[in-house]
């Protein structure tokens, strides 16, 4: 398995130093050291910023395959190759002079979740909070691609960031693709901004790709070259990475639109080890966000108490792409409970009580379960 550029091929195994290591499988137990390692170097959301409508830059999640790249803006160049009648080589500033957008976009990492699982890929081990919604500023990748006019046989465009690195023993840079009817759509990003500011190393600087609707691993961030090509992209995160798989050898379905999914602020203060809720007798409204993939809107929230259900009010959409508040008051009584939330988007689709397992551990979009204690 190789990228489309001939220099971005794995490394023969014979020199390969991680060819032999023993194969990821499903775990229960414990989180392994590499499992705690990885969730060292990356970033939830802490649940309480379900607060804001734009998460702030420093509480937004990050996830990054490899090491952040470090790049100098004086000579950075985004290229755009391949099947194009005019190949581009774009700094910073030449973007500039394309029309500017600004979109509120909410990212979910597809491993959302995958901690929760049982037994669960090793992998990184989110809970809740791989989440976060802000305002991308950017161009849209249709104006670019425009100018580099597509030729006919393009099939697909491919997007390559910066970033380095080997999984499970397949050296690559991160890269993924996108079919012409989606990339040419007024929703996609090429982003330079991020609530208001220049992206941050970790989020992307300098630019990124922003694809709403979609899993965030779409969103290819240090974006660095886009290539035109006239086959199916074969790039590692794209072919092996990122399916829903019942098992090893399954070749699986890939993952792409975000599911439907709710989430709430924790209610209360926390137990610091547990995280158990305390909260006092007094009513209270218990809130949160709720989205869907593919712009589609979230028509219901239940949140349950005890496993009794009862209708949240629920905001309607102010933007296509991101999240919506929600908002139900309880009434609690002393003892220990446990609540939950449930979405419902227009297309019909229902969050699950328990996730639906697949071997990577993606799209995990059961309900939240948070335990309380009323005192």
């Amino acid at each position: 398995m190789s990228d489309s550029n001939p220099k971005a091929a794995a490394i023969p195994l014979t020199r390969n130093p991680f060819h032999c290591k023993e194969s990821r499988i499903p775990i229960e137990g414990a989180f392994t050291r590499e499992e705690v390692q990885l969730a060292l170097r990356q970033v939830e959301m802490p649940l309480e910023a379900l607060r804001y409508d734009t998460t702030p830059v420093g509480l937004h999640y990050t996830l990054n395959h490899f090491d952040i790249p470090a790049l100098e803006a004086s000579c950075y160049r985004l290229t755009v190759s391949g099947r194009v009648r005019r190949p581009l080589s774009l700094a910073i500033d030449d973007l500039l002079r394309f029309p500017q957008v600004t979109q509120r976009v909410t990212l979910e990492c597809a491993g959302n979740g995958r901690g929760l699982m049982t037994p669960r890929y090793p992998s990184m081990p989110w809970m809740y909070g791989a989440i976060g919604t802000a305002e991308w500023t950017g161009v849209r990748l249709r104006d670019v691609l425009a100018e580099a006019e597509l030729l006919p046989d393009a099939v697909e465009l491919s997007f390559y960031g910066a970033d380095r690195g080997f999984d499970n023993g397949v050296e690559h840079p991160y890269g993924r693709s996108l079919k012409p009817e989606l990339a040419l759509s007024e929703d996609v990003l090429i982003a330079f901004a991020m609530n208001g500011a220049p992206l941050s190393a970790q989020h992307g600087w300098p630019l990124r790709l922003v694809v709403p609707g979609w899993y965030g691993m779409a969103s290819v961030k240090w974006l660095v070259r886009i290539e035109a090509i006239d086959r199916p992209f074969d790039g590692y995160q794209q072919v092996v990475g990122y399916h829903y798989r019942n098992s090893a050898d399954d070749p699986g379905v890939p993952v792409t639109s975000l599911r439907v999914k709710s989430l709430m602020v924790p209610p209360g203060i926390p137990d610091w080890y547990t995280g158990t809720r305390i909260v006092d007798r007094d009513a209270m409204l218990v809130s949160g966000r709720a989205w869907s993939g593919n712009g589609v809107p979230v028509v219901r929230v239940e949140v349950a108490v005890d496993e009794d259900w009862y209708e949240a009010s629920v905001e309607p959409p102010s933007f296509r792409f991101a999240w919506q508040a929600w908002r139900f008051k309880w009434h609690p009584v002393p003892g220990e409970h446990e609540l939950l939330c449930r979405a419902t988007d227009a297309s019909g689709a229902t969050q699950p009580l328990a996730p639906h397992w697949n071997w990577n551990g993606m799209g995990n979009n059961a309900c939240q379960r948070v335990r309380v204690f009323v005192r």
